[in-house]
């Protein structure tokens, strides 16, 4: 990528983070372009689709959850460990408004650029789990994609409910408590 070329990559992202951040997943791509300071042709030639952006702008995040989600592996309470898991990807799910319907509308979809972003902290979440359900401490019929299911849509819940801050950890709490053996 020639070097202008990659300081407008930059700043669309820059850009794509704090206008998603405000205004949610659903932000103008246009005020994204206009904030970056190049034209929507160029935002196009870099992301040819929302999912794709949206996809560049949460790979940080990704490593992140993904990093941790290796740290918890080591831990000796694999409950406790793929709890703390699910903890930390509702609060990534609820960073931006609408991010939580993305996701799991690309569960469904293998052809959506954000499925780059659900493969990997599938895998994750299914070490963590197998961890778990080995331990004896969760149920034999939980699965991955269910509990992945579960932690956005209590992001949804709770990005339809701002005002009540403790809503996200209530609806988990009572979920993990149906997975338990």
């Amino acid at each position: 990528m020639r070097a202008d070329a990659r300081r407008n990559h930059e700043r669309l992202l820059t850009e794509a983070r704090r206008t998603f951040a405000a205004q949610g997943a659903d932000a103008s791509l246009e005020e994204i372009a206009r904030r970056a300071g190049v034209g929507i042709g160029t935002l196009y030639r870099h992301f040819p689709t929302r999912a794709e952006l949206l996809n560049a702008v949460f790979q940080e995040a990704l490593a992140e959850l993904l990093s941790r989600s290796r740290e918890l592996t080591e831990t000796e309470e694999p409950c406790r460990a793929l709890v703390e898991w699910l903890r930390a990807l509702v609060a990534h799910a609820g960073e931006y408004r609408g991010l939580a319907h993305a996701l799991m509308s690309a569960s469904y979809d293998r052809s959506s650029a954000l499925t780059g972003c659900s493969e990997p902290l599938r895998a994750a979440g299914e070490r963590l789990l197998g961890r778990a359900r080995e331990a004896g401490q969760v149920r034999a019929d939980v699965s991955i994609g269910d509990l992945l299911q579960l932690t956005n849509a209590i992001a949804l819940a709770a990005e339809q409910c701002p005002e009540d801050d403790g809503l996200a950890d209530r609806l988990l709490a009572l979920t993990l408590r149906g997975i338990k053996d």
